[in-house]
């Protein structure tokens, strides 16, 4: 996700650079001064927005509401050392209130509220949070080709990469049930909209084949027949 730290005090952004970046945020813009960071935000649309609120020349509450007016989809997560601007910052749309010294813990608890606020507003919103590595990817429903359960996550399959969500299978069937999505195996969700043709296999299964990418999905024997239901419903 594509974050916007700012902050006068030169040590404190480099930490918090440092701790986003372990935490899996790798594309980041640093700003000084508020200055700086509207000028950034006339440049860039940001998901995310960490500001120090004692700043110089413009106040960090000062500068969400700026930032709001740019883009109001921007989650504005608020630093600082003083309790007593907590009232003020949810008043100003902050997301979270964080107080230094922020660590990794908190940084961390930060980021997963987002992500789970993303999730209830899927239907709105349309993206799933998923992360490989050090980078974390804001998905569309429309590019996801199919879901696969691995463990305690699922994989998350885009035509440039795989991406690991911290959810069960069941989860994701649940988050997708008015979408044109399908589970067709304990182990499988597709996006119907991306198969590109089916074929029959040993004991009534189907091999499934998608647009754009050489992967092959294999149904359950139940899979395939409910599927088969499902796709009679919906085609003419």
């Amino acid at each position: 996700m594509k974050t916007l730290i700012v902050d006068d005090e030169k040590l404190a952004l480099s930490r918090l650079k440092r701790i986003l970046e372990e935490e899996g945020i790798s594309d980041i813009t640093e700003a000084s001064t508020p200055l700086d960071a509207i000028k950034e935000a006339t440049k860039s649309k940001f998901d995310i927005a960490f500001l120090d609120i004692s700043m110089p020349t413009m106040s960090g509450l000062d500068l969400a509401n700026t930032l709001l007016e740019m883009n109001p989809n921007t989650f504005i997560i608020f630093q600082t050392a003083h309790e007593e601007y907590a009232l003020e910052a949810f008043k100003s749309g902050g997301m979270d209130y964080l107080l230094k010294p922020i660590s990794n813990e908190t940084v961390n608890k930060c980021l997963e509220k987002i992500g789970k606020y993303i999730d209830t507003k899927v239907n709105e919103t349309k993206k799933i949070v998923a992360k490989r590595g050090n980078k974390i990817y804001l998905i569309s429903l429309d590019d996801i080709y199919y879901i696969k359960a691995d463990l305690d996550e699922v994989i998350i399959k885009i035509k440039e990469t795989d991406a690991y969500v911290r959810k069960k299978i069941g989860d994701m069937e649940k988050i997708l049930s008015d979408k044109n999505f399908f589970r067709i195996h304990r182990s499988y969700i597709v996006n119907v909209d991306k198969i590109k043709s089916m074929q029959s296999i040993e004991q009534s299964k189907l091999e499934i084949s998608f647009v754009d990418i050489d992967d092959l999905v294999t149904t359950s024997k139940d899979g395939a027949k409910e599927f088969r239901e499902y796709l009679d419903n919906k085609t003419i």
